[in-house]
């Protein structure tokens, strides 16, 4: 099914005067457009792209997973914690889910409260643009912005097309996330334009890699996946890790990079239901005869059994170790001990930490403090959800605050 169009095109070359005019097509725009138009306001939506909501349609598997049932503001990252909470108070997952029910899209649910597409991203993506089209938002897709000045209470937003001119300006440009979509550092530009600070971004939900014997090790193992529970500093998250070619993935791996820092040690229970030392202990009254790697294989993978043997020098029969060298093999495996080098970066982030400072916006309506007209929405914001259709809740529920406070 090809997505409907919008209802009306910008093609001529004088200017062309809007209520609203937002920046970006991604998931925050889109839904602030359509609501900003079902209040009556006349809006343009604006985006490089000629193709939109890219990332929505590569999402969840290409599936979209478009809310989670459980999100709540302690499942976001921010300068400042409680900036989300307003939002994501006024802003449910149910309100998104009684939109799409409206659309009759059919979906389910994952795990952990995730909420999948059963079909296809598109069906979001459809959904968001006849939305727009059955309010009569204006598109200006394929369109870049040149420049942006205010002028007294008005934006004027220069273009590769048409001059734009807008009481109200949204900046949905997303963050720097897999560039090759088209992700770029526009809306921390307009940011800085207007005199709002901008916390540094970086790659969040992200594979983290290695330099060293480690990378080569982690390569050997590669498409091997165990459910682990992995903690940085005071945080932990309990899901699946998948060694890669490079390094370490996996949704407990890109939870916890959005917390990791250069430098800081990791620490990763690979065996998390079970004390791995008490089990060799007892395996060697039991059975001290068996090799040290046959009675980690009935725990782990034999691959990564072999490996963690290897890493500890202490192949052999487990008659032959003392209980101090089993301990540590215990702890080798409930607490694996890792410094990774650094991330696969924004080429494969799924989401951007950092981004405009929540302190210089109202959590009321997204309005930037010191210029009135002007609103943040979305990831270009400094709220980052956790893995699993959170972000895609603070799009939601950013663009909801700010459309509806206009």
């Amino acid at each position: 099914m090809m997505p409907p169009s919008i209802s009306k095109n910008i093609k001529k070359k004088s200017a062309s005067a809007y209520d609203v005019a937002v920046i970006g097509a991604g998931a925050a725009g889109l839904f602030c457009a359509g609501l900003a138009a079902a209040q009556g306001w006349q809006t343009v939506l604006i985006d490089h792209r000629q193709k939109v909501a890219e990332k929505i349609r590569i999402s969840g598997g290409g599936r979209c997973n478009f809310t989670n049932i459980h999100s709540q503001p302690a499942n976001f990252l921010s300068d400042n914690p409680h900036f989300a909470k307003s939002a994501l108070a006024r802003f449910t997952p149910q309100d998104f889910i009684s939109l799409i029910e409206r659309h009759n899209i059919p979906y389910h649910e994952k795990k952990l409260g995730q909420l999948f597409c059963d079909n296809s991203a598109q069906d979001i993506i459809d959904m968001l643009l006849a939305e727009c089209s059955a309010h009569g938002v204006s598109n200006a897709f394929g369109v870049s912005v040149k420049a942006i000045r205010r002028e007294e209470s008005t934006f004027h937003i220069e273009t590769d097309n048409v001059p734009i001119i807008a009481d109200r300006l949204v900046v949905a440009t997303g963050g720097l996330s897999i560039p090759k979509i088209g992700a770029t550092g526009f809306g921390y530009e307009i940011a800085r334009q207007f005199g709002l600070p901008v916390i540094a971004p970086r790659a969040g939900l992200v594979p983290l890699t290695f330099t060293d014997q480690m990378r080569a090790d982690c390569a050997n193992l590669s498409g091997l996946s165990v459910e682990a529970d992995v903690q940085c500093g005071k945080t932990s998250f309990a899901e699946g890790l998948l060694f890669t070619h490079r390094g370490l993935s996996g949704p407990s791996i890109l939870q916890i990079s959005s917390y990791w820092q250069d430098s800081q040690n990791i620490a990763v229970n690979l065996a998390p239901e079970i004390d791995v030392a008490a089990y060799l202990l007892d395996q060697k009254k039991q059975n001290p005869r068996r090799e040290a790697t046959a009675a980690l294989a009935q725990l782990l993978p034999k691959r990564l059994a072999s490996q963690i043997i290897a890493w500890c020098g202490d192949d052999g029969r487990l008659a032959d170790k003392a209980d101090k060298r089993l301990n540590s093999l215990g702890a080798a495996v409930n607490n694996w001990q890792i410094c990774p080098s650094g991330s696969e970066g924004y080429r494969t982030a799924e989401v951007t930490l950092g981004g405009v400072d929540t302190n210089a916006l109202s959590s009321k309506d997204m309005q930037a403090k010191s210029c009135p007209g002007l609103y943040f929405i979305g990831e270009v914001v400094d709220v980052t959800g956790h893995l699993g259709g959170h972000n895609f809740q603070w799009a939601w529920a950013s663009a909801y605050a700010a459309a509806t406070q206009f």
